[in-house]
């Protein structure tokens, strides 16, 4: 058994959130502190802490979160635009909860996608 996280309590409810979509396999829900006009967080339902740990039999999963991520950028108006799906992987890739998640951002220009060593 996968200890709690932050994530885990807001997908059971017992931690409050903007949820904008849950079903049976993932839930989505708006960062607190949000890096664009759309910041939307789309989590599994059961913890996988990276995405390192995603499994064979996760790949239902895994489809469902990038489904949910289209169908919110339409919901959110910045399909046509464009948008970003992040999803970063232990210390190096700056992943601050111990439960795989994506990021839905949009909304503005969020220029380059990694900061280039100069």
């Amino acid at each position: 058994m996968t200890e709690e996280t932050l994530f885990s309590k807001i997908i059971d409810k017992s931690l409050p959130s903007d949820m904008v979509y849950q079903d049976d396999l993932v839930t989505a829900f708006r960062d607190i502190n949000p890096a664009a006009p759309t910041h939307i967080l789309i989590v599994p339902n059961r913890i996988i802490p990276t995405v390192d740990d995603v499994q064979d039999s996760d790949e239902a999963t895994m489809g469902r979160m990038l489904r949910v991520a289209r169908d919110l950028a339409r919901e959110e108006g910045i399909a046509e635009s464009g948008y970003r799906l992040i999803i970063n992987c232990r210390e190096h890739g700056r992943q601050e909860v111990p439960h795989l998640h994506m990021h839905l951002l949009g909304g503005r220009d969020l220029g380059f996608m990694v900061a280039r060593e100069k």
